[in-house]
């Protein structure tokens, strides 16, 4: 609001520093900085709220130490991010820009979801929430929203060729500009000539197959959304370890972005240009400060834990900003902490019933899945646990970036 608010004002009476605002590198700070004032002064008020409608964790007895102190412990702070969120976007970012509009949508619809959950949980007394197949559906109708606005939306395009060339005027070099196109091009990890085109898995139908290639996008979408949903909401099961993970991400992503919309580092790096995705960072900026900002009260021991209300929405944010940043194939390795938690479960489960069948007995690979429940159970403290995590993270999040330039 108020970028439209200072660009009247620019043009209207010319007020000094207006400009500003024309620039997403300063509203990105903007964003940042009200996202975490937000998160940090007015979280503590609905902490006290929460804890004033009795809205704590019901914790079920694994055997884990520290778990019985976590009981009672207010949850639904997901609320905390979302706020934290959407608060400095609608007053800093660009409101007609179609990506915000997307990733504005994913954070309501993914939050309802999740607060539906912890109402049921909580309210309802029902250790179980929301049913799965509820979740599941859920997620898989916000993909296919993504997914159709993402391949039918006119100003989602991409530019093959950032720059066609430079024209010298006097002392100013001048780029030329490429025409705009729409495709369903993505960027593939160490590849030469690393961009795949979704039509490529239907040229086989012949003349005029490139129409139905949404028949491909839309379900991988849907996948993606849920797949990183799900692996987020397996990662928050200790205190600061899925806000810490997620920062590390979305901070990678947000970098992903701000080169993707500019028109001369996309071309310098050799990355896809994509007109107007830049205006993203500015959601990024505040998703990250949100996040950091919950950290202050999720850290270990934890005051408030974010419960599926934040931890399904951080999933279908960073889903969606992959996506639309056409860096969907590098999830499994950025996300690479979601990734590990959700194969350990799956494997865990898959071994027990196959143990099970073949034996009689269920046998388990992993002392306790996810994975950082295995951990604890080795006797490791949950502020080790979650802080090697975070660097395994990090690592992961510099590996991103290393896979994109060895080709």
């Amino acid at each position: 609001m108020l970028y439209y608010l200072f660009e009247f004002l620019e043009k209207e009476y010319q007020l000094p520093g207006a400009t500003l605002f024309q620039f997403i590198t300063f509203r990105a700070a903007m964003a940042v900085m009200l996202s975490l004032l937000i998160a940090t002064v007015y979280g503590k008020k609905i902490i006290v709220f929460l804890q004033k409608k009795q809205i704590g964790e019901t914790v079920r007895d694994l055997g884990l130490d520290g778990q019985k102190q976590k009981a009672g412990t207010p949850t639904m702070g997901g609320l905390i991010i979302i706020l934290a969120t959407l608060i400095p976007v609608l007053l800093f970012a660009r409101l007609d820009n179609i990506y915000v509009i997307l990733l504005i949508v994913t954070m309501l619809w993914m939050g309802a979801i999740g607060f539906l959950d912890d109402y049921i949980k909580t309210f309802k007394k029902d250790k179980e929430g929301l049913k799965g197949r509820f979740k599941i559906l859920g997620q898989v109708v916000l993909g296919l929203i993504v997914g159709a606005t993402l391949y039918f939306h006119p100003e989602v395009t991409i530019k093959e060729n950032a720059i066609a060339g430079i024209v010298q005027k006097g002392s100013t070099a001048i780029p030329i500009a490429v025409p705009e196109i729409k495709s369903m091009t993505t960027t593939v990890p160490l590849i030469k000539n690393n961009e795949l085109d979704y039509t490529a898995f239907i040229s086989w139908m012949g003349d005029g197959a490139a129409d139905y290639a949404w028949l491909i996008f839309i379900p991988i979408v849907m996948l993606i959304v849920t797949a990183v949903s799900n692996g987020a909401n397996l990662t928050d099961g200790i205190d600061g370890l899925a806000a810490g993970t997620s920062a590390i991400i979305v901070f990678t992503l947000g970098i992903f972005a701000w080169v993707s919309g500019n028109i001369i580092f996309s071309d310098y790096l050799d990355i896809m240009f994509i007109p107007r995705s830049g205006e993203l960072v500015v959601f990024i900026a505040a998703f990250v400060g949100a996040l950091i900002g919950f950290l202050w009260y999720n850290a270990f021991p934890a005051t408030v834990f974010m419960g599926d209300t934040g931890s399904l929405t951080i999933g279908g944010v960073i889903a969606v900003i992959a996506i639309i940043v056409r860096k969907e194939l590098i999830i499994p390795l950025l996300c690479g902490i979601f990734f590990a938690e959700s194969i350990s479960v799956m494997l865990q489960v898959a071994y027990f019933k196959y143990t099970k069948k073949r034996s009689g007995e269920g046998k388990r690979i992993f002392l306790m899945a996810p994975l950082h429940h295995h951990y604890q159970k080795k006797g490791y403290h949950e502020s080790k646990i979650v802080t090697r995590f975070w660097i395994v993270s990090i690592l992961l999040a510099i590996l991103t970036f290393v896979t994109l330039k060895v080709r």
